[in-house]
């Protein structure tokens, strides 16, 4: 049996600068700190569940429209 890596590839960046927002003030409305979504922005951090319903309900998007999830055959 063999097992693929699970890959998470997220819009936060997009979504954010479409809305003209720093990473500060996104940070700031959501309640955690800058380097939490610069995190996020780069892979290197998944948010749980409350953050990313607050991210989606932020940008008037479903969770699906802002992280995408695949398969290391479609990095």
């Amino acid at each position: 049996m063999s097992s693929k890596l699970v890959i998470v590839k997220n819009r936060v960046r997009d979504l954010r600068v479409a809305r003209d927002l720093s990473q500060a003030e996104l940070g700031t409305e959501l309640g955690v700190s800058r380097q939490t979504i610069n995190s996020i922005e780069n892979g290197r951090y998944l948010p749980s569940l409350p953050l990313a319903i607050a991210m989606a309900r932020r940008f008037h998007v479903s969770v699906e429209a802002i992280f995408v999830i695949g398969d290391e055959e479609d990095v």
